[in-house]
């Protein structure tokens, strides 16, 4: 995707301008490994397809394309460390290269400098972008707690998974955009569908990456497969299967997650389950549906209709990740 691949620049210029050289070299050094870890750089990709889309200012929204990337880095490294993940992108992550007290502090560093990447916007655009960033982090961190409780918690409802995903993933992505379009002083109604496009989105991505995490390939997918299974976590499969399979079904997947052990025969029975059930292909179905709703809202949005074929483009490139 040309236009992709033209934001991409953009932010690694900016990101490679703005490399950490400060002192002590142990708390910065570890921001700098995982920012050059890269990663798709999804997020500040969005805000300026966002600013893009509504006639924006791209010099503006630059620095805050950036906030959303480092704290999204900034949560990836937190949330390494409470998964104990040993892989992040394919290579270690911050706590195995380095210790696990640098990578708290380092995660936290890099939260506070996405903050200071909103400084330069005149007043009026500063208080709301922040406001609303900062409502949207307090939600990310909500998510990720439902995400833990739901390790140790018996009965999880599908409606409480997906105010877990929504708040954990959606959020974030559909902040991006709505950072891009308030810059670019879009209407209410106009930056309210397109964080609703980006919400939908990331649900299906969500979705997708649970998929993924038991179907997909390490190779492809860059973090340790099955890591959900080892980590209890009640993803779509689960409560999928927990509705779709026989008293056999339910007691040997109930037993295998009351245990947090790393056997391989716990990977192997529990997706046994899940294909015997069919659960991935219902989760698929699933992300075709948020998909669609997210196309929905892409459609109202009131822009010529060609300038929204990078957003049909992105969610295509998104969705049909290799397995």
């Amino acid at each position: 995707m040309k236009f992709f691949t033209e934001y991409l620049e953009l932010i690694n210029k900016e990101i490679e301008n703005n490399k950490f050289s400060s002192e002590p070299t142990e708390l910065y050094e570890p921001l700098n490994y995982m920012l050059a870890n890269a990663g798709k750089r999804i997020r500040p990709v969005m805000t300026l397809m966002a600013c893009d889309l509504f006639g924006g200012d791209k010099k503006l929204a630059i620095r805050p394309a950036l906030a959303l990337e480092y704290f999204h880095n900034f949560t990836l490294i937190h949330d390494d460390v409470m998964d104990e993940a040993p892989l992040r992108r394919g290579k270690e992550t911050v706590h195995k290269r380095y210790d696990l007290n640098t990578a708290i502090l380092s995660g936290d560093a890099l939260l506070i400098k996405s903050y200071q990447f909103f400084e330069q916007l005149p007043a009026e655009l500063y208080k709301t972008c922040t406001s609303f960033f900062s409502k949207t982090a307090i939600e990310v961190c909500e998510g990720q707690q439902y995400d833990i409780n739901f390790e140790t918690q018996e009965e999880v409802s599908f409606d409480e998974y997906y105010k877990m995903i929504e708040y954990k993933t959606g959020v974030l992505g559909a902040c991006a955009f709505k950072i891009g379009a308030v810059i670019s002083k879009a209407s209410e109604e106009n930056t309210e569908l397109i964080y609703q496009y980006g919400l939908n989105l990331a649900k299906a991505f969500q979705i997708m990456d649970d998929y993924l995490d038991v179907f997909g390939s390490q190779e492809n997918f860059g973090k340790k497969v099955a890591g959900d299974i080892y980590e209890n976590k009640k993803t779509i499969l689960y409560l999928l299967a927990l509705e779709k399979g026989s008293k056999e079904d339910i007691d040997e997947l109930k037993y295998w997650y009351s245990n947090k052990t790393r056997s391989i025969d716990k990977i192997f029975a529990v997706e046994r389950i899940f294909k015997r059930l069919a659960v991935d292909e219902i989760a698929l179905e699933l992300v075709a549906k948020y998909n669609t709703i997210s196309f929905e809202y892409l459609e109202k949005i009131e822009v010529e209709k060609e300038k929204k074929q990078p957003f049909y483009d992105l969610s295509n490139y998104l969705l049909n990740r290799v397995q």
